[in-house]
């Protein structure tokens, strides 16, 4: 059962997907960036490099963005065709049934040979800006729906391979070729699956209503210009996860609350009673128990089964996994046995783990060693299954001889990374304290002056428990019975657990701190 945990402030709009209460994903709005995966620009050519086959473009970020060849798809020269026709005032009506197109470009060319520098052409984002990176585009442009993603300049109807009933994808297929608009392509999604035609229908509208306002805002525009804005990230996630397994919305802004009831009145209409508004005084992180499972989940381990953890490493070129068991068995089958079922158990929370943190590239997993091939096969299978719900694209390969499994995943996201380590208030991070001598002696000089200046005579004294062992420890010959002997002066000493190592007051006979 899913849930979606809305936390919308100052900073922008966290989102925590929770599964059978168990944090999934985390996603971010920061409000600064307004790079969205989708958003369509109208862009210029700064600069055009045959080495990398590639082109920068100009789309408003502070680094042009990145076009590669394999990237402007083969309807290219049309794109750029309909670009410069619009641009200039032109195609009055947005549907394409009268545009002509131009011919495709090979897969195998050279983007000196289609683009120049200073040319304007729509693009679209496809991986958000990354570290010093600019944004990535594509000049192949789509735009998904709920069922449907509508393809400019596309020539077919195609299923998701996901719907495996024949008769069901003939329907299908049927039904949207009667619907689509000429000279665009259809691909119907796996969700269509138990849709109506009036659902699909109106989800087709809402697609072709998007490319009309596009053209509507090409028309006399200048580059860097965004011309389309994407749904919001919440708003991805609903189009994409909305089905009858979805339970709650929290959400702890009225307002924000409001707008994701239209959305999903008009996606899914009867389903927006599932929004339920926040109110309450305890943060909604914090109430649903996802402040706690991020301080779990995003740590250096990662713990999962029985005192069985993960170790997990970042470095510049890869992720590494080591699974490890936290136990020992002696007999060798039931280690064996034992190996594989940690293994299993850790294929769920490794696949969970690159979903939440969005992991991307080259991830390297090394299992417990598995002797026997069937153990090695059921473990690849296992994790496949465990990675089936990932929405990225990934390919996991066979494992090695080695025992190693590596995985491929795409991220078109900034990684998220959150330090679960907290500044210690003792050394301020240092890894070093002040000794207990030299905190002995600023403890005195304090007493002291205390003692000089303001004519007390009964003091107490309040410090970590370990100091005070160090302060009372040898009788007559201890710290305190020293100050007793040089200042004439007592001073009764009280452990508390909560002070910090270097932590220390002074307070009179009658409980007033003294400074």
């Amino acid at each position: 059962m899913n849930e979606l945990v809305i936390d919308r402030n100052s900073n922008g709009i966290d989102l925590a997907l929770l599964y059978n209460k168990q944090l999934t994903e985390l996603h971010k709005e920061d409000s600064v960036s307004s790079f969205q995966i989708g958003d369509v620009y109208l862009a210029k050519v700064k600069k055009i490099m045959p080495n990398l086959n590639a082109a920068f473009l100009d789309v408003g970020h502070e680094k042009d963005a990145f076009l590669h060849y394999t990237d402007l798809g083969i309807n290219f020269r049309s794109v750029l065709k309909l670009t410069k026709i619009v641009t200039q005032g032109g195609l009055k009506n947005s549907n394409l049934d009268e545009f002509e197109k131009d011919a495709d470009i090979v897969k195998t060319g050279k983007i000196s040979e289609v683009l120049k520098k200073g040319d304007e052409i729509l693009v679209q984002i496809f991986k958000e800006p990354i570290g010093n990176k600019g944004p990535r585009i594509t000049c192949d442009l789509s735009f998904a729906g709920r069922f449907s993603v509508l393809v400019p300049f596309g020539k077919n109807t195609s299923i998701s391979k996901k719907i495996s009933d024949v008769n069901h994808k003939k329907r299908l297929k049927q039904m949207v070729d009667k619907l689509k608009p000429a000279n665009f392509g259809v691909i119907i999604r796996t969700i269509s699956e138990e849709a109506g035609i009036e659902e699909i229908e109106l989800d087709l509208n809402n697609l072709i209503a998007k490319w009309e306002t596009l053209i509507k805002s090409t028309r006399n525009a200048k580059p860097p210009f965004k011309v389309l804005g994407e749904i919001s990230r919440t708003e991805s996630l609903l189009r994409d996860l909305l089905n009858d397994g979805f339970s709650n919305i929290h959400v702890n802004d009225a307002e924000y609350a409001a707008k994701l009831k239209e959305y999903i009145s008009n996606i899914a209409p009867g389903k927006d009673n599932i929004v339920r508004i926040y109110n309450l005084k305890v943060p909604i992180f914090q109430h649903f128990g996802i402040d706690k499972q991020i301080k779990a989940s995003f740590g250096k381990n990662v713990m999962f089964s029985n005192g069985a953890y993960l170790i997990i490493e970042h470095t510049e070129a890869m992720h590494v996994i080591d699974v490890n068991s936290g136990r020992k068995t002696t007999d060798s089958e039931t280690q064996q046995e034992n190996a594989l079922k940690i293994n299993n158990e850790a294929t769920r929370e490794i696949a969970r783990q690159l979903r939440l943190r969005d992991l991307g590239g080259i991830i390297v997993i090394d299992f417990i060693d598995l002797k026997n091939p069937n153990h090695r096969k059921e473990l690849l299978d296992n994790l496949a299954l465990a990675m089936k719900s990932d929405r990225s694209r990934h390919n996991i390969l066979p494992m090695s001889k080695f025992g190693l499994i590596q995985i491929t995943r795409e991220r078109v996201r900034p990684e998220i990374n959150i330090n679960t380590a907290e500044l210690c208030p003792s050394c301020n991070g240092t890894g070093t304290v002040v000794s207990s001598m030299l905190l002995s002696d600023n403890i005195e000089e304090k007493l002291s002056y205390i003692w000089d200046t303001q004519n007390i005579g009964k003091l107490k004294l309040k410090v970590n428990p370990i100091i005070k062992a160090y302060l009372t420890k040898g009788g007559f010959k201890s710290v305190r019975f020293q100050w007793l002997w040089k200042h004439r002066k007592w001073v009764k000493i009280i452990a508390d657990n909560q002070y910090h190592l270097t932590n220390f007051n002074i307070y009179n006979e009658f409980g007033d701190e003294l400074s």
